[in-house]
């Protein structure tokens, strides 16, 4: 079928859309807009989707919620707790795990489809990273990204402290104690959250008009915009067989990808269904009301928090005393500090690389992660480091369940969290050069075919064959990272610019000839001429020969 022609419900829908509100040639070509085919790129949507769950499970819930601190007694269903104090927040919250006919269904599905949105827009992020699609001209989305994710943490936190029960409630404890640790404004910021000294009597009303109205309201502003940047700017591909920066190869958005998208939302849901079904979460009658005398033993955040866990429990009681003010270290920087290093290093990355390899194109075509493999290790070493303070969230749990000393387990949590993102930039790295010496073997010497041949004077070999035209096709799409040349603005004969050739210019030039360039080069080798054959022979002694014929 010619690509000129407009398939028939295509043309029905947007010649009755032209004849009512004319915008009929609007609609027919963006249902044909094209989008790319790769199994990564279905990882946004889970977020996009897991997203739409919680709304619908969301606005079911708000139903029957009460979001109050006054102090009832309990006199539902759950036979345990009849008659106890609490507060009218956890009292409703019960209601709707016991009484209310598919609450707990709803509860649980909520509970899930918040995990699942978070690990979703992680997992995405770090695609997006790694094949360096945030560059030019997608910062703005990325940026945009960036503080979609930061939204959803407070979401999820704001979320996760409403029904009351002791889990939420020693969070919420941890929550307040960061906020008056903060200089100037913690106080303010804590009676404002609280109503008044902890545990406060509005801290639940507060988080709900939150968690209900403004973050949503934010995220679907942001995740809109998200939308329609990539509409606008077209969705980015992996390399290969007839894919540039000038085109899009994949399927129309009408009705291919719409098919697509549509299965995977309804395998999204059910997914999320089954897990709110048979997989328990939060059971927070086990839990108890909370009180700021409680806390229970071995008590985690949810995964997403972990990390904030770990920094907190990882600090040594550090705490600065001036003029009659105490600034505690051990809470300020387990707080901010990690938080501030991911987020903040997410924020500047795509500038800070463009500044140092100077590349100002435009792409729309992704590397490979091995292609890259200083940015590849960067990732890495991040993921390390928020890894080390996630798993040291647990230490107390690691310290009973391996029988090892509570101490020991925090003082090599202290050593990893700065050896552990080295180590791993280190053999990231190298691995990245293994990787890319596999491909230039490949595109080189081709891949072994599995025929084995003798030849006239005994020897054996193994005859080696082109590699597959898309395979081959994907691994040429490799470009060298690009560095600074000529100086880094200098003029036509080379000469450095003033600017480039101060302490910071150099420091660039240098950053740029480290971090760019063509590290293993892709060889064509022997070739794969008519009439010719790539051969491995394997000689006496066990070493390896390159023969052609």
């Amino acid at each position: 079928m010619s690509t000129q022609t407009v398939p028939k419900p295509i043309a029905g829908a947007s010649g009755f859309v032209d004849d009512r509100i004319g915008a009929g040639n609007f609609l027919r070509r963006n249902l044909r807009k094209i989008f790319p085919d790769h199994w990564s790129f279905l990882l946004g949507e889970i977020a996009l989707y897991s997203f739409i769950v919680l709304l619908l499970t969301g606005t079911f819930l708000t139903f029957f919620f009460k979001p109050s601190m006054a102090h009832v007694e309990y006199t539902g269903s759950y036979g345990p707790l009849y008659g106890v104090g609490m507060s009218e927040a956890y009292a409703s919250s019960l209601e709707i795990s016991f009484d209310v006919r598919g609450g707990l269904l709803m509860r649980q599905m909520h509970h899930w489809a918040a995990l699942l949105f978070i690990g979703g827009m992680m997992v995405h992020a770090l695609r997006v990273f790694f094949t360096g699609a945030y560059r030019k001209p997608r910062e703005l989305n990325w940026l945009i990204g960036v503080l979609l994710l930061t939204l959803a943490l407070a979401a999820g936190l704001t979320g996760y402290s409403l029904p009351d029960d002791l889990l939420s409630g020693a969070g919420l404890r941890i929550t307040e104690g960061v906020a008056i640790s903060l200089p100037l404004v913690g106080t303010w910021i804590t009676f404002f959250l609280f109503g008044g000294e902890y545990p406060g009597v509005d801290v639940v009303s507060r988080f709900y008009s939150l968690h209900i109205l403004l973050i949503p309201g934010i995220l679907l502003a942001l995740i809109s915009a998200h939308m329609i940047l990539m509409w606008v700017q077209k969705h980015t591909q992996m390399p290969g067989k007839g894919r540039t920066n000038e085109n899009v190869v994949g399927a129309p958005f009408y009705p291919a990808f719409m098919v697509k998208a549509g299965a995977y939302f309804m395998f999204t849901f059910g997914v999320i269904a089954l897990l709110g079904t048979f997989a328990q979460i939060n059971p927070i009658w086990l839990y108890g009301p909370y009180t700021p005398a409680d806390i229970s033993a071995g008590s985690q955040p949810d995964f997403y928090m972990g990390f904030l866990e770990g920094s907190l429990r990882l600090m040594p009681a550090w705490e600065i005393n001036v003029l009659g003010f105490t600034l505690p270290m051990s809470v300020l920087i387990p707080a901010l500090v990690p938080m501030g290093i991911v987020m903040t290093g997410l924020a500047l990355y795509p500038f800070i690389e463009q500044w140092v390899t100077g590349d100002r194109r435009e792409h729309h075509v992704v590397d490979r992660p091995r292609n890259n493999p200083h940015r590849t290790s960067i990732g890495i070493s991040a993921m390390t480091f928020y890894g080390v303070l996630w798993l040291l969230g647990a230490n107390d749990e690691i310290a009973a369940f391996f029988q090892v000393s509570l101490n020991w387990t925090t003082y090599v949590g202290r050593v990893l969290i700065f050896a552990g993102p080295a180590i791993a930039y280190y053999v990231t790295y190298r691995i990245c050069l293994g990787l890319q010496r596999a491909d230039a073997a490949i595109i080189g010497h081709g891949v072994e075919s599995g025929v084995i041949k003798r030849l006239p004077h005994g020897e054996y070999i193994e005859v080696h064959v082109p590699p597959n035209e898309a395979i081959e096709a994907h691994m040429r799409g490799k470009e060298p990272v690009p560095v600074l040349t000529g100086g880094g603005g200098g003029d036509d004969d080379g000469i450095p610019s003033k600017a480039m050739r101060g302490p910071l210019g150099k420091l660039r030039n240098k950053m740029s000839a480290a971090y760019g360039g063509e590290k293993i080069p892709l060889d064509d080798g022997h070739g794969h001429g008519e009439g010719h054959e790539e051969h491995t022979a394997v000689g006496q002694g066990g070493e390896d020969r390159s023969l052609t014929h």
